[in-house]
């Protein structure tokens, strides 16, 4: 009986191991397959090999199955074939419709050659005429008391009253009715000494009419006194300035241009002038040089323009605005403003080209105008490049690497994020 229940204990004991060694084994070949399905790639209803889902708002977060994302977006897949080609990326055209992602076609024309600048105008120099007493002199008179007094040529502007010029002036009156060599001599030598002196002959033959005590000077030009030295009854000394005349039939325009636009300036650039003072009248010139200094604050290089100024309607002092019109260039490849990525070290634009591919391609730009920017390098015209939606390229350029080659930088890519683990909350890491 005994040996009985030992043979018994013995087969329900091997029943049991038989039981545990099947039910582990099942275990774990089903935990193999679920290993196994999870390591092979998914696929869509195209048929082709989907990496993982993700948001194009967010496309750092990668999810394993396709539907909403946390932001509400629909997630699109990452298939394995996908950027391939060097520099490519491909978006869903039904995403890429979805964003609004707008392209323009890149042009040549040629920009726009006006430029507008302020600008101040000024004396003409050339016109300036300054005054001076020949000799010791007292001012015995002045016709003309104020600055800015306009005068008429010939006008009279001051008497000088010099011991020097009325001996000079009697030695030569003394010397008329002389007849011989010598006195002829004598008299031309009178004469030229009058004249070095600073007495033209119209004042030589006013002293003789008159008492010959005192000199009249004479405006020698129609303009403006600008500076006045001087006051009646004062004592002068020779070559001392007494005033400055100067003329209002041209007038100068400086106008300050920034560096960038100053290389397209030449001598003889025509240019229109307008002021805020005279409404409806333009005024055209040209520019006659640019002075070789640049102004170190602003950093803008000055202009000399000149003006025809008949009827003295610009006053020098006065704001003006001043247009000029270089000679047009030739066509040149330009993209709208808005296409360009300035990453602070290069500028870069996305090409379309076309079933959601799209390229990241370094430029080198030159000017600017009327919304449109020049392209010295990078591009040759024809292509199409994306005006909206960059950000949505952009990143997805980023996250393939695409730029990275683009750049040249061999940087060692990041691992990708994992999926969500069941019963974790979507976007976060186990």
């Amino acid at each position: 009986m005994k040996r009985a229940l030992i043979i018994l204990a013995g087969l329900l004991l091997a029943a049991l191991l038989v039981l545990a060694g099947y039910f582990s084994g099942r275990r774990h070949l089903q935990t193999s397959s679920a290993q196994t399905r999870s390591a092979m790639p998914t696929a869509d209803g195209s048929g082709k090999k989907v990496l993982y889902w993700y948001d194009t708002m967010v496309p750092q977060q990668h999810f394993d199955k396709p539907g909403l994302s946390p932001m509400g977006m629909q997630m699109v897949p990452k298939y394995a074939d996908e950027g391939a080609a060097k520099d490519v990326v491909r978006i869903d055209p039904a995403t890429v419709q979805n964003l609004g992602v707008r392209t323009a076609p890149v042009e040549r024309r040629v920009l726009a050659s006006a430029i507008r600048v302020p600008g101040t105008i000024t004396w003409d120099l050339r016109q300036a005429i300054t005054i001076s007493a020949r000799t010791d002199a007292v001012v015995s008179k002045l016709d003309v008391r104020a600055p800015y007094t306009v005068v008429k040529a010939g006008e009279p502007m001051a008497e000088l009253l010099a011991p020097q010029w009325s001996s000079a002036l009697a030695e030569y009156g003394a010397l008329q009715q002389a007849q011989s060599a010598d006195a002829k001599d004598l008299r031309a030598a009178a004469r030229q000494r009058l004249q070095v002196l600073g007495l033209t002959p119209a004042d030589i033959r006013a002293a003789r009419r008159g008492s010959g005590a005192a000199i009249t000077l004479h405006a020698p030009q129609a303009g403006v006194v600008t500076t006045l030295d001087v006051r009646e009854g004062q004592r002068v000394n020779a070559g001392q300035t007494l005033m400055t005349v100067n003329g209002l039939s041209t007038v100068w325009i400086e106008a300050a241009l920034p560096q960038a636009a100053a290389g397209r300036v030449r001598s003889g650039t025509p240019v229109v002038v307008t002021v805020d003072a005279l409404p409806g009248r333009s005024f055209h010139g040209a520019v006659e040089t640019l002075l070789p200094d640049v102004d170190a604050m602003t950093r803008t290089q000055r202009a000399r323009i000149v003006l025809a100024n008949a009827d003295g309607a610009l006053s020098p002092g006065m704001f003006a605005t001043v247009q000029l019109n270089p000679t047009p260039d030739a066509a040149v490849p330009v993209v709208p403003d808005d296409a360009l990525i300035a990453t602070g070290t290069h500028t870069r634009v996305i090409l379309a080209e076309g079933d959601g591919h799209f390229r990241a391609v370094s430029v080198r730009t030159g000017r600017a105008a009327g919304g449109y920017t020049e392209i010295l390098d990078g591009l040759s015209g024809g292509e199409k490049v994306v005006v909206s939606g960059q950000f949505l390229i952009d990143s997805e350029a980023s996250l393939s690497g695409a730029l990275e080659r683009l750049n040249d930088a061999s940087v060692t890519p990041a691992p990708a994020t994992s999926a969500p683990m069941p019963g974790m909350p979507m976007g976060d890491k186990p």
